[in-house]
């Protein structure tokens, strides 16, 4: 890989560990994975041009008022709706248990904390430190969904689970319409997971947060338009790539 190149990376948070998908300005370059997020953005930090990352980015510190795109992704998924959970607010995501975490996250916002949302709240912590303290880091990254992105190609919302055959053969499908070299770029992308604890499906979220992410067909666009900021001024949205706005 150039030193001068520029890359637009789709990463997702799988099983411990970060899988990032890389694409140059021709197509597909490489995949990787990555024990912890400073690790991938110190490989990057001279060559990405954008990361879009499945990890929620801008974090609610109390209230009973959730994040609106959040609310805005399900609407726009119908039957896939159920794949956007609700983040905790921001001190929950620094509390190393569950109780303790629910605990916090309840007495912040009146709300009850999923074990799906505990589950990934220290790397919500781990992207929220590294966007917090690193200025050229925060320009990088944006918060992006699978399903948001997969929505938005298809043109409409898909009916089957990522983790099934139908939906697998639907996701295919959509990227391949969109890009006829996309089975190729995926199957790159698995054979360089390797022995990593990295799923189908990972790799297929990757893939479409990449093409999201990389300048072509359409625009990035948000959920929503015009999107607040959270307390330490980070942008409470999901980005995605569609030929018009999923929501006006």
């Amino acid at each position: 890989m150039a030193e001068s190149q520029s890359l637009s990376l789709g990463v997702d948070w799988s099983s411990g560990s970060w899988f990032a998908v890389a694409f140059d300005r021709t197509g597909f370059d490489h995949a990787a994975v990555f024990d912890e997020i400073g690790e991938l953005w110190h490989r990057y930090e001279e060559v990405a041009d954008r990361v879009f990352v499945d990890m929620p980015i801008g974090l609610i510190e109390e209230g009973e008022d959730g994040r609106e795109c959040d609310e805005l992704a399900r609407r726009v998924l119908g039957p896939r709706s159920r794949s956007v959970f609700t983040p905790p607010v921001r001190e929950a995501t620094r509390r190393h248990g569950y109780k303790a975490a629910k605990r916090v996250n309840e007495r912040k916002s009146g709300r009850s904390l999923s074990k799906q949302a505990f589950n990934i709240s220290q790397s919500i912590a781990e992207v929220d430190d590294l966007l917090r303290n690193v200025p050229e880091a925060r320009e990088t990254f944006a918060e992006s969904h699978p399903e948001v992105c997969f929505r938005a190609l298809a043109g409409e919302p898909l009916q089957h689970s990522k983790r099934k055959a139908g939906g697998y053969a639907e996701r295919m499908r959509t990227l391949a319409t969109f890009d006829a070299d996309a089975p190729a770029a995926v199957q790159s992308a698995a054979e360089a997971a390797g022995d990593a604890e990295v799923t189908v499906d990972d790799v297929l979220d990757a893939t479409v947060l990449a093409y999201a992410a990389r300048p072509g067909p359409g625009e990035r666009y948000s959920l929503p338009l015009d999107p607040p900021t959270d307390a330490k001024g980070l942008p409470m949205q999901i980005v995605y790539r569609a030929s018009a706005p999923l929501v006006e």
